[in-house]
């Protein structure tokens, strides 16, 4: 339990060079939020200004200009219903749930979003229940949600996260499930082990949640590029990463297929040769080289030659059936891959050494 608990322990400190920016925007952002509220708006209790900062920074990977909007909208709508109710019917605890209810419902009616909906819940419990009969009103209280909302912006801008660092990271975890998968079935194929190709299955079914946070941290850091003059320049190596995304989910659903029928072969009378292993291997290569190509800020060309080596090849003979569908699954691999490193889909077909001429003999 201890070693377990070292290891997460290391884990997190390895991960915080990427929310570190994040939490110091949501902690600057607040502070100044707060300041511009009391000092230049005069508003004694701005609480929804640093409230904003929070909601808008987070430290996720959303869409963080719409999550604004909807906060914004979202709180003047749920202190505008508050507002008007609790000067009608007073405050308490059947008070409390009429004003959440309705205030819930017009949000829904209006938009369906979930921080939309919840925000204008939230706004409105904070209106009729903690600060109740207050000086400012309602009005006070929308000007502080959208000054927070600027001023989550400003940091965003001004102390923005790596866009590079957030994408290079996911990516990394979808490249190196697809590598380990691989190699699994690799060693499986040597050793003729149904567990050993189990496993690699079991890992292939993990990689589509690695496939989905790789994408929403394309969206995450393609904001922030958007927003912040300080990272422009970084656009043209971001690009790589987004021309490699489909390709890469491709390469992974194929690669679940090909480790499928390696689990099924391991009982057919003409299981897999020994040879295909060594293929899977350079595969698996090629996309760690394509890992640190793209890490390193260059042209993927040695992950690109390295499955050029692979798409040449011809295959091997007498195969039965599981193995020929393996043939068939890398050879739609390399060709995802060869995208992924920039190539056009006819070109990267072109590649593949023709199945008839890869028959003879």
């Amino acid at each position: 339990m201890r070693a377990w608990l070292v290891d997460q322990w290391r884990k997190r400190l390895g991960t915080f060079g990427v929310i570190g920016p994040s939490i110091a925007q949501c902690a600057v952002g607040a502070a100044l939020a707060w300041l511009v509220a009391v000092h230049l708006l005069g508003h004694p209790n701005p609480l929804f200004a640093p409230v904003a900062v929070m909601i808008c920074v987070g430290i996720g990977s959303g869409r963080r200009l719409r999550r604004l909007a909807e906060l914004v909208i979202g709180v003047s709508l749920g202190v505008g219903v508050g507002d008007l109710l609790v000067s009608w019917i007073g405050s308490g605890p059947w008070q409390l749930a009429f004003v959440i209810a309705l205030a819930m419902t017009v949000a829904w009616l209006l938009n369906s979003s979930e921080l939309f909906v919840s925000q204008a819940g939230s706004s409105a419990v904070l209106v009729a229940m903690l600060v109740p009969g207050a000086d400012g009103g309602g009005l006070d209280r929308m000007v502080d949600a959208l000054t927070g909302g600027v001023v989550g912006i400003a940091a965003v801008a001004l102390l923005p996260a790596s866009p590079l660092t957030i994408a290079g990271r996911h990516l990394s975890g979808v490249l190196d499930a697809f590598s380990t998968m691989l190699e699994q079935a690799a060693e499986a194929i040597e050793k003729g082990d149904a567990d050993l190709a189990a496993e690699a299955l079991e890992c292939g079914r993990r990689t589509q949640t690695a496939v989905e946070e790789f994408t929403a941290a394309l969206d995450n850091s393609k904001e922030i590029i958007r927003i912040s003059p300080l990272r422009r320049h970084h656009r043209a190596r971001l690009a790589r990463y987004q021309t490699a995304a489909l390709p890469v989910d491709l390469a992974l659903r194929n690669a679940r297929v090909l480790v499928r029928r390696t689990l099924a072969a391991m009982g057919e009378p003409m299981p897999p040769p020994v040879a295909l292993a060594e293929l899977l291997r350079e595969v698996s290569e090629a996309a760690l080289l394509l890992q640190l190509e793209l890490g390193a800020g260059r042209e993927p060309t040695l992950a690109r030659q390295a499955l050029l080596a692979v798409a040449a090849r011809e295959r091997p003979k007498h195969l039965g059936f599981s193995a020929n569908v393996i043939i068939a699954q890398l050879r739609s691999i390399a060709v995802d891959l060869l995208q992924a490193t920039g190539m056009e889909h006819d070109e990267a077909s072109a590649t593949l050494t023709p199945l008839d001429e890869s028959m003879r003999g």
